[in-house]
């Protein structure tokens, strides 16, 4: 290599080397923000699955259950469904067990109306709903979900036992 190329090169390599560790610092730095929704530890944002009750049936659910940062007690629930007849309405029910008897047993059966779902000619459909949150910060429970069809209000689809914690 000729002498008047390794300075030359020399302040390449640490311009790049400052390049990477300020990339480095600004993706560690993101990850310590995190996203606007709160953290996984304890329950604080849940990720949904409801199926066909155990009699059978066809169709599938997810309901992205969250609830943000932002000091407000209003939880999210992004809900979709396919595979449910076409060009019909169903209704998310909610019901859980006292609060902070978190035991992972789901054992209420008051039902609290979330919202409605309407599916396409494909039996797909979704929903954005929201609830606000009458408990305190720091309250846990045992949650599940079910989805019923909105005429008779026999359950199609339902979750498991799911835990919850009210967040800030």
């Amino acid at each position: 290599m000729h002498r008047s190329m390794r300075p030359t090169l020399l302040a390449a390599a640490a311009a790049l080397a400052a390049i990477l560790l300020a990339g480095a610092f600004a993706v560690s730095a993101g990850a310590d923000a995190g996203p606007p929704w709160g953290p996984e530890t304890p329950n604080f944002n849940l990720e949904v699955i409801l199926r066909p009750p155990s009699g059978g049936g066809s169709g599938f659910g997810h309901v992205k259950f969250r609830q943000p940062n932002d000091g407000d007690k209003i939880v999210y629930l992004d809900m979709w469904v396919r595979d449910l007849l076409p060009h019909h309405s169903y209704v998310l029910q909610r019901a859980v067990d006292a609060p902070n008897a978190v035991d992972g047993s789901c054992t209420s059966g008051a039902w609290l109306d979330l919202g409605a779902i309407s599916t396409d000619d494909r039996g797909t459909g979704s929903a954005a709903l929201f609830r606000n949150l009458p408990s305190p910060i720091g309250t846990s429970f045992d949650i599940h979900f079910r989805v019923v069809d909105a005429g008779t209000l026999t359950p199609v689809l339902e979750s498991g036992c799911y835990q919850f914690t009210v967040s800030l």
